[in-house]
């Protein structure tokens, strides 16, 4: 699980990113926003996942500019996170995932189309950054903010794949029927994932839902291979 570490430029200093290349050395690019745990272990996990499907993965450490780290083998890491996030501007996130997502459509190992995957918080930023900035495709994992975002449903036009739990304790199920008819659409893939929590993808035990992050990751391949074939 070895990735390059980069920076993009941005107006008020530089933008970390990491950047993992699939084994043919070049592919498709897929930006790849993080949960509020920040660019976990769990995430880079995910992104060499990425990488051997064949795509050029970029995740951009959206912490940057707040204080504070992560410990995600406390008992609090839910709290940290939390205190992370509540640090962090949205529209200084969102400008620096669309700055990720240029300088990932501009390298030279990017070849094809470019798509854009996230994961809770970072769910709900991809929907948003796709709301705003072309691309080829999106993977929503239980995206957040979506609830707030439901406005710009009209304006995400490209293939999509969103990912729920039916036992997601932070965005009821109720409200997930209401995003699920919000965004429905010949070009929306809706997944409901029975019994899964929010974050169920992420394998901490008091988050993961064995069965739901398998199904859903099978779902994910077979959705990127269609829209986005690497």
């Amino acid at each position: 699980m070895t990735a390059m570490t980069s920076a993009v430029a941005r107006p008020d200093g530089e933008l970390p990113i990491q950047l993992w290349l699939p084994p043919a050395g070049s592919g498709p690019g897929l930006l790849l926003l993080q949960e509020i745990f920040g660019v976990s272990g769990y995430i880079r996990q995910r992104a060499q996942d990425l990488a051997d499907l064949g795509y050029v993965v970029m995740a951009p450490e959206l912490y940057w500019r707040v204080d504070g780290e992560i410990d995600d083998t406390a008992d609090d890491v839910l709290d940290q996170g939390m205190a992370l996030l509540a640090q962090l501007d949205w529209d200084d996130a969102l400008a620096d995932a669309a700055a990720a997502l240029e300088a990932l459509r501009g390298r030279d190992e990017t070849t094809g189309g470019v798509g854009a995957i996230g994961f809770c918080f970072g769910g709900g930023l991809a929907f948003n950054l796709v709301a705003t900035t072309p691309v080829d495709a999106l993977v929503s994992y239980y995206g957040s903010a979506l609830p707030r975002l439901l406005h710009l449903a009209d304006k995400v036009t490209v293939p999509t794949l969103h990912h729920f739990g039916t036992a997601d304790g932070f965005i009821p199920l109720p409200t997930v029927l209401e995003i699920r008819d919000a965004v429905a659409g010949p070009h929306v893939d809706f997944r409901l994932h029975e019994g899964a929590d929010h974050a169920f993808d992420n394998p901490m035990p008091r988050f993961v839902h064995p069965e739901a992050r398998e199904t859903a990751w099978r779902q994910t391949a077979d959705f990127l291979a269609r829209h986005l074939p690497a």
